[in-house]
């Protein structure tokens, strides 16, 4: 038996760990938590000073045990996650294994490497108990305002699946806010003009430096052009030095791997926690852009040996946010040799990208000449623009180039090379067009863009980014969705042969690519909290408690005392607005429906958004339809909501039976003979044809006939193929094949033996009457 019991999170790190240490340890994985607060009481005794009061969940009472057993007979080693999350970890492990946490050792890495693990095991230190408190006061501070606020949530706006958040409802008003400045926003037109202009042999495009209000004001200039010269009045270069951005924290992560390769920020954690688990870049969970000695050491070695030594620039970088709370690196490869590794394509596409954004922080600046040219219209006050740009030493950009955000650059394509000019110089006008441009409002956030926000508004910590843009969206307070947009027409002139042609254009407005759209639910609860808790909705507040964790972490001051301070104001407004706050639907009344003469109107119903014809106080019952996605109580019309009361709607026959269609909690579907079949992107249940209702119903039986691996028809029991494998369906229930088990070998006796020997699915808790 081992004399040395290592303990970290995850079993893909233990297989790696122990490999590395060898023989003489055993390493195993607790799977996280392995405590957490109590449901009863909400888990905290607020008379007595706060106590948590922790349990092991079900599912953790086995590994609970083995460790349990195995630490008896061995040295223990807490070797969880170096952050205050895996602090509190191994003090729970501490907790449950019952260890003394003044002598375990414990030991932290930023990578799992050789000798990053030996270094650590070679210098363990004891439990940091001031993390521990740091997410000890998290976690009871976020039990106190879920489980005090949700409740006055369901009984204010009549559903129970509502639940409010100390970060997540300041995250959903960042999207509310931002959404309703989008609908307040007023489109504006004005005319852009442009020119080609040609000296010599050579062409290129410039802007003029004024916008016209007015139509008549842009025809008004371009006829003047009709008999204008167009002289080189200016002729600026000016050198200019490019830095490679500082190597990645967990947000500069999230949003790059965002623009550049469309991951979710879920996503993009869970690649890198697989990078890091397998040894190949540092821990994923950091807000510091500083580099160790090695890693630059390693670097510029890379660098010198690849590109040449006027590329090496060895820097270091510095956090900007002083609350920085842990003295990690940066995001980094833990071999800058390794340009690329194996493993999935997301694994490669990631770690490429960290690696290249790491070497790039550490080489030279790109060397630019930058050439300003303004040129005179000899009869009118204005002047065209144009900008070109000349690399004389690419620097970083050999490897790297940060995206932005920016959607709203009109003029990228009049920059490039320009050709060899002088003041005086003529040039010929070409190609002279004044076409109409529309201000746009305040862009949506996409996932990294309010990371990006909550980040410089100094909400949430590395650890919280994530999780908090899940829960907004699986809450159903916000939704990342894709829009079509919208067709308008703008107006073109151009100045051809001596003539303006005038035309009118159609383009699309509006169209959004995974962006965040606030739901009617969210922006009812959003402004129902901002209304009644503006302090715990806060931005500046809400950053005030995060530092205030810092503080606790950096032992400068103690978690009761904050945990007391934030709670007795808190708790006042609870019992404030259970006792005085009216009761919120977000009621619109659209109008009256002409076949019967009810009232028409949008509200917030216990599922969600939704119209509905009469009230609930006439004898015959009201009828409701619930809105679509992209649908809101605040914008729709009179005339969207009757729409809505046309499904289900027959579209035909089959087989002598009725097809219908209609909109479900899974969105549009047909129904034939008691089955469903949902209809693709493009398709509408308004106006999908009897013809392509056929062709899905069919393309759904033949898919249906496909996932049946098996079936015992006396006893109900089917093999089947699913989402995720293989499984068992006994009449409604499913049952898991276990993994050494080949399905389609399954004899009616197996199935038997694995309903029999699966274990009872967690029973819900009760509801009070």
């Amino acid at each position: 038996m081992s004399s040395n019991l290592v303990i970290v999170e995850s079993p893909a790190k233990a297989k790696t760990i122990e490999k590395i240490l060898g023989e003489g340890f055993t390493v195993k994985s607790c799977f996280g938590h392995v405590r957490d607060l109590s449901k009863k009481n909400n888990g905290v005794d607020i008379e007595n000073n706060f106590q948590p009061s922790y349990e092991v969940p079900d599912d953790k009472k086995a590994i609970v045990k083995e460790l349990k057993s195995l630490s008896k007979k061995s040295e223990v080693w807490l070797a969880t996650d170096e952050d205050r999350e895996g602090e509190a970890i191994s003090w729970h492990l501490c907790e449950v294994l019952e260890l003394d946490p003044k002598i375990t050792k414990r030991i932290v890495f930023h990578e799992i490497t050789a000798p990053a693990i030996k270094n650590a095991v070679a210098n363990p230190r004891t439990l940091n108990i001031d993390l521990v408190n740091a997410q000890q006061a998290r976690r009871v501070l976020d039990r106190l305002v879920g489980f005090e606020l949700s409740p006055v949530l369901w009984r204010k706006l009549s559903s129970r699946n509502l639940s409010a958040g100390r970060v997540q409802s300041v995250a959903v008003r960042l999207v509310v806010e931002r959404e309703k400045a989008i609908r307040a926003f007023e489109y504006e037109s004005k005319f852009r003009i442009s020119a080609v202009f040609t000296k010599g042999n050579e062409k290129f495009k410039a802007v003029l430096n004024k916008r016209f209000e007015k139509e008549a004001d842009a025809l008004s200039f371009l006829e003047a052009c009709k008999t204008a010269g167009f002289e080189v009045s200016k002729v600026e270069v000016k050198p200019v030095k490019k830095s490679p951005a500082a190597p990645f924290t967990t947000s500069t992560l999230q949003q790059e791997a965002s623009r550049k390769m469309s991951f979710s920020v879920t996503k993009t954690m869970a690649v890198a926690q697989k990078l890091y688990e397998s040894g190949k870049i540092t821990y994923m969970r950091t807000d510091s852009v500083n580099l160790s000695d090695t890693a630059k050491e390693g670097a510029a070695k890379y660098i010198k040996s690849q590109f040449g030594n006027e590329y090496s620039n060895p820097r270091d970088y510095s956090t900007k946010d002083s609350s920085a709370q842990e003295a990690h690196e940066a995001i980094r490869p833990t071999d800058m040799d390794k340009s690329s590794i194996g493993g999935s394509s997301d694994q490669e596409r990631l770690y490429e990208l960290i690696w290249k954004r790491t070497i790039a922080s550490q080489m030279s600046q790109a060397l630019l000449e930058r050439t300003k040219v303004k040129i005179d219209v000899s009869n009118r006050e204005e002047l065209f623009e144009a900008d070109g740009e000349v690399l004389k030493f690419p620097g970083f950009l050999k490897v790297y180039m940060e995206s932005t955000d920016d959607e709203d650059n009109e003029d990228e394509d009049t920059e490039g090379l320009l050709p060899a000019m002088e003041v005086g110089d003529a040039l010929k006008g070409n190609n002279i067009q004044a076409v109409e441009r529309f201000n746009r409002p305040p862009a949506r956030y996409t996932e990294a863009s309010l990371v990006k926000q909550l980040e410089e508004l100094q909400i949430g910590r590395p650890s919280t980014y994530a999780p908090t843009i899940g829960t907004i969206q699986k809450r159903g307070y916000v939704n990342k969705t894709f829009r079509d947009g919208e067709e308008r027409n703008f107006r073109q002139l151009d100045l051809v042969n001596g003539e303006v042609v005038a035309k009118t254009l159609t383009e699309t407005f509006g169209a959004e690519k995974a962006k965040l759209f606030p739901t009617d639910t969210g922006m009812l609860v959003t402004d129902f909290l901002v209304e009644h808790f503006s302090r715990v909705l806060d931005y500046g507040f809400t950053a005030k408690i995060e530092k205030e964790f810092d503080d606790i972490a950096q032992g400068d001051i103690e978690w009761h005392t904050m945990l007391e301070s934030f709670y007795k104001p808190f708790h006042i407004e609870i019992e404030d607005t259970i006792e005085n706050a009216e009761r919120v639907t977000g009621e619109r009344v659209l109008g009256t429906d002409p076949k019967s003469g009810r009232q028409v109107s949008a509200r917030l119903g216990r599922y969600g958004a939704m119209v509905q014809i009469g009230t609930a106080e006439e004898e015959e019952k009201p009828r409701f339809a619930k809105l679509q996605e992209d649908q809101s109580i605040d914008t729709i019309t009179f005339e969207e909501a009757m729409k809505l009361f046309d499904l289900p709607r027959v579209v035909g026959t089959f087989e002598d039976k009725e097809i219908k269609a209609n909109i479900g909690r899974f969105g549009p579907y047909v129904m034939h003979d008691g089955k469903f079949a949902s209809l693709k992107k493009e398709q509408d249940p308004y106006s999908i044809t009897e013809e392509d209702a056929i062709v899905l119903i069919k393309e759904k039986r033949e898919k249906d006939a496909n996932k049946y691996i098996k079936v015992f028809e006396e006893e109900k029991i089917e093999v089947l193929k699913g989402r995720w494998g293989p499984y068992i369906k006994k009449e409604r229930k499913n049952f898991k094949i276990p993994k050494d088990v080949e399905a389609k070998d399954l004899t009616l006796e197996d199935c038997l033996k694995i309903i029999k020997e699966a274990p009872e699915k967690k029973k819900g808790r009760a509801k009070k009457k």
